[in-house]
């Protein structure tokens, strides 16, 4: 379906006042430019709230702030572009008249851009970046919409459609938390819990990695929906069970190798309730974590009762692996 996309250059200022005159006229479903919104995130609150942030974000605090509307290309979308233009039009004439307190604003330069947009071009626009990749020497992942021929017997392939949650696999954090899965994954009794397991890659994994039983915890119930749809589109849906819960709160389960794909700050938070999960082996598996702040993590992890086995790195992320001594088991 193609929309005409309407966008309004203004100021921040600007994006309040001319919200309210557009919204008075029947105009909704407006998209914002704030750059303040993007300081608001340089500025983190909570040390947790951020590991790394791309250059490319830091741009669009530079940018200038603007309001976009997508309007559908029928008789009623036209009309209200019409009646966004002419919103626009009645403010710059409020705005040229000197005895008006619009005159005194500062609402930028008032400038409209008109362009059209295919909702196939954006919606889908990213799968073109997705396509089947060796995660590891054995593990294959692939997007369900692309079609992969097996290479070899030993290959493990992982189909997946990540949808709204966080994960396709192909990050080195998740690349080295796989790694390390098979390195310490040993007999179809381990128990793996996945820790804010997204789109349920690691879960998947440790199941196609021989593990009879994995269990997948995620916060967030929109990628618990996600995780679960992957899980039964590969099949695995009697080895793993996914559900929404809290690490901190609630969770009554231990687990051979507890693995957590986080970032260095949160894996720093909950290293001590991790250890209140595990049994046997107790194997803790975490990553997301630069190395910068690698030294740093595993005087944390090492704090909570662990011994450090090995790091791995890839690129500027690590996986760390720890075993918690005996003697520091929960009750």
């Amino acid at each position: 379906m193609k929309y005409t996309v309407w966008k309004l250059y203004t100021s921040r200022l600007g994006l309040e006042v001319c919200t309210n005159v557009l919204m008075a006229n029947g105009i909704s479903g407006m998209i914002f430019d704030d750059p303040e919104d993007v300081t608001d995130l340089l500025n983190k609150k909570n040390q947790y709230d951020w590991d790394y942030v791309d250059d490319s974000v830091r741009e669009l605090a530079q940018e200038e702030p603007a309001i976009t509307v997508y309007f559908d290309r029928t008789e009623e979308g036209r009309k209200n572009l019409e009646m966004a233009m002419a919103c626009v039009e009645a403010i710059k004439t409020k705005k040229e008249d000197p005895d008006s307190a619009w005159a005194r604003m500062d609402l930028g330069r008032l400038e409209m851009e008109i362009s059209v947009a295919d909702d196939e071009d954006w919606k889908d626009k990213w799968k073109e970046y997705f396509k089947p990749a060796h995660i590891t020497d054995r593990i294959v992942v692939k997007p369900s919409w692309e079609t992969y021929e097996r290479q070899s017997e030993d290959e493990l392939i992982i189909e997946i459609d990540p949808g709204m949650a966080f994960g396709t696999g192909t990050h080195p954090t998740t690349t080295l938390c796989v790694k390390l899965l098979e390195k310490y994954i040993e007999s179809p009794r381990d128990v793996v819990l996945d820790v804010g397991c997204g789109s349920g890659i690691l879960s998947m994994a440790a199941a196609l990695l021989g593990v009879d039983e994995t269990v997948g915890v995620e916060i967030d119930p929109v990628a618990v929906e996600v995780a679960k749809e992957n899980v039964e589109l590969n099949g695995l849906s009697d080895r793993i069970r996914v559900m929404e819960g809290d690490l901190t709160k609630g969770l009554d389960m231990k687990a051979d190798i507890v693995v957590a794909n986080l970032m260095a700050d949160l894996v720093m938070m909950l290293s001590k309730d991790v250890a209140k999960h595990l049994r046997g082996k107790a194997i803790y598996i975490s990553s997301g974590i630069l190395i910068e702040k690698q030294a740093q993590v595993s005087h944390v992890i090492r704090s909570c009762g662990f011994e450090i086995l090995e790091v791995l790195e890839q690129g500027e992320w690590c996986a760390i692996a720890a075993r918690l001594k005996e003697g520091n088991e929960a009750e």
